[in-house]
């Protein structure tokens, strides 16, 4: 009779998992778009802007030249523009402006 061979059950199973010695480095993400001066940098921002400064610099040109009742005009018409077109903009910033 032969003698029959003992195999205890940690020996046929696989090894437990170990978990690997590396610890996971801390992955920490900074965004500074936010407070980013370039995020003011959107064309339609720029656009309305550019137009109110050419508008201002075309009633200075023509208050030099003496043309008194245009500049009044302007004038009249640049205290509605210009609160609308900042408020507007400022609308627009934090409308489409992703924090």
């Amino acid at each position: 009779m032969r003698k029959a061979k003992v195999f205890t059950f940690r020996k046929i199973s696989s090894p437990p998992h170990k978990p690997s010695l590396k610890r996971p480095r801390p992955f920490k993400a900074y965004s500074f778009v936010p407070f980013s001066p370039l995020a003011m940098l959107d064309p339609t921002i720029l656009t309305l802007g550019g137009i109110v400064l050419g508008i201002a610099i075309i009633e200075r040109i023509l208050e030099r030249w003496g043309v008194i009742d245009l500049v009044d005009q302007f004038a009249k018409v640049m205290r509605l523009i210009l609160p609308v077109t900042f408020y507007g903009a400022l609308f627009y910033f934090f409308a489409t402006f992703m924090f």
